[in-house]
């Protein structure tokens, strides 16, 4: 056993994670293992090919979405919102683009506004979750609503905002969401073990999320997330299969060398110390260099993924918990220091 997965074990132990642990540096295979369990209740234990779900990590997939129509013509990054999509909304301003939505800079009213709330499950106390199942379903959460400020004006992280471009990818392309970025991503670099799953009806060898009462009591999360996921967040991937998702976007097979350096680049401050770019985090300057990173949480699922081009280095960390994949993302950045 290497030193660093010695480390990742005993902070595992530690934390009592739950997951899988994936690192690939120098196209070679460092550490893939996991830990705790897919099911509580039937003591299945995760293993390396299961499938978690990955909440807001997967902004990153809607801003490729929004990208490669980008390089079709169909749009542009300056096109106003009022012009790409036949939907009213009373309250919003005129001036919000699509590089104001990818990069949480609108200003438009969110359904879940961290800045004032801080328990997803709240919003389903009143909405039911299992009508959630495409973006329209959120419109009623926020359409009406008043600007939070004018675009542009700062960063304020935005679920509403990526629901807007999941109707303005529907609206280009004819097809569902889901079914858009299944076909156009997920295909084209081989995520063959990841969709948008209903949390009533998950494929096999899939983690349930569970969520830790303070009583030391625990329950699954079906009645505290959307049934489905969408342009927000909520597909469900392997760690192989994220670790395929960075590699086509670096070797431009999802985007042009142009669009891609747009995806990566640092567009807007976002006032805890990194900036954002499009779907993605940015660190410019760590002590391991450049840091490209993803990350969700949602009752019952934690995610962490890393791009380090100066190190060439991936690093993916999925749980089936609430907490946990930042803390093992640090015991691995820690090794590099």
């Amino acid at each position: 056993m290497s030193d660093i997965e010695k480390k990742i074990s005993s902070k595992s132990e530690e934390m009592n994670f739950s997951g899988v642990v994936h690192v690939v540096r120098n196209g070679q295979l460092t550490l893939h293992k996991a830990y705790g369990y897919a099911n509580r209740s039937e003591k299945l234990e995760n293993n390396i090919d299961t499938r978690f779900g990955i909440a807001s990590g997967c902004k990153l997939f809607t801003a490729i979405a929004i990208c490669q129509f980008v390089e079709q013509g169909k749009l542009t990054l300056h096109t106003k919102l009022k012009d790409c999509l036949s939907v009213p909304f009373p309250n919003f301003s005129e001036e919000i683009t699509i590089h104001h939505l990818l990069t949480h800079s609108s200003g438009v009213p969110d359904y879940f506004d961290e800045e004032l709330m801080d328990d997803f499950e709240e919003i389903w106390e009143k909405v039911p979750v299992y009508v959630m199942k495409n973006p329209r379903d959120f419109l009623p959460l926020f359409q009406n609503d008043l600007m939070k400020f004018s675009p542009g004006e700062r960063f304020h992280y935005n679920n509403a905002g990526y629901i807007l471009l999941g109707l303005v990818i529907e609206q280009l392309s004819g097809m569902s969401f889901t079914s858009y970025v299944e076909e156009h991503i997920f295909k084209r670099c081989n995520m063959d073990k990841s969709g948008y799953y209903s949390l009533d009806h998950l494929p096999s060898n899939t983690a349930l999320g569970y969520i830790d009462e303070a009583n030391g009591m625990w329950r699954t999360n079906l009645y505290s997330l959307p049934i489905i996921g969408g342009a927000d967040g909520g597909a469900f991937i392997t760690t192989s299969n994220m670790i395929n998702l960075w590699q086509a976007v670096r070797e431009r097979r999802l985007l042009s060398e142009t669009m891609t350096e747009l995806l990566f680049t640092s567009h807007v401050l976002t006032g805890q110390g990194g900036c954002y770019g499009y779907g993605v985090w940015i660190e410019e300057s760590t002590a391991f260099g450049r840091k490209y990173h993803v990350m969700g949480y949602d009752p019952g699922v934690s995610f962490a993924s890393a791009y380090y081009p100066e190190r060439d280095c991936i690093v993916v960390v999925t749980s089936n918990k609430s907490s946990g994949p930042h803390d093992i993302v640090e015991v691995i950045e820690k090794e590099w220091e």
